[in-house]
């Protein structure tokens, strides 16, 4: 590869990755010794898990780029699979991303022919 062709993946290394990174090592850091159970910490995980719904909610229905192609009943099927698999995997959440994205590909595929 050229540079060229690497400039994407260094942009996407340097400005995406690396200062999320930073932010996530500094959230660990701070938060030794904060008790898991506190109101605060309980109020912040179900903001960040209604903000993480609201975004997969908005990509099955209003889907962007290629995924825009694949019929809504696929996609909403494929999140029907991966929750389901969460549940029954003891809420793994690989196991639910492998499933989801294994169903909305097999069925779309089969879908298509």
């Amino acid at each position: 590869m050229t540079a060229h062709e690497l400039f994407p993946y260094l942009v996407l290394i340097f400005a995406c990755f690396l200062p999320h990174e930073a932010w996530r090592l500094l959230g660990v850091v701070l938060s030794r010794g904060l008790d898991e159970n506190s109101e605060l910490i309980v109020w912040v995980r179900a903001v960040a898990v209604a903000i993480l719904a609201g975004v997969v909610a908005k990509i099955i229905v209003f889907s962007p780029g290629a995924l825009a192609g694949v019929p809504f009943w696929v996609r909403l099927s494929a999140a029907v699979a991966g929750m389901v698999a969460f549940f029954l995997a003891r809420q793994s959440v690989l196991v639910a991303v492998a499933t989801g994205t294994g169903w909305l590909v097999l069925v779309n595929l089969a879908a298509s022919h």
